[in-house]
């Protein structure tokens, strides 16, 4: 059984922020662990970006959003510790 995140494991969204709720596995079973804009069909919907490329994405959409660019970094930090990232050596 697939673990309860709070923030998805791909790109530190909150979970509860997700409109669709997570994303989806290849069974079209739900994904707990990352979001929909990260993950359908059980496979990452960007699968050759690299945690860097992740944090600027974030750090952009967060500054769609009106967040100054101090308070994006301190959100991005902990990209690299997500379970997606952590696999993964860059």
């Amino acid at each position: 059984m697939e673990a309860v995140y709070k923030n998805c494991q791909s790109c530190g969204m909150p979970m509860k922020r997700d409109v669709q709720g997570g994303g989806t596995h290849a069974d079209g079973t739900r994904s707990l662990m990352y979001c929909s804009r990260c993950y359908k069909d059980g496979q990452f919907t960007q699968p050759d970006m690299t945690v860097d490329e992740m944090k600027l994405l974030v750090k952009g959409k967060l500054k769609e959003f009106g967040i100054p660019g101090l308070v994006s970094g301190v959100f991005t930090r902990n990209i690299p510790k997500l379970a997606r990232w952590k696999q993964h050596t860059h």
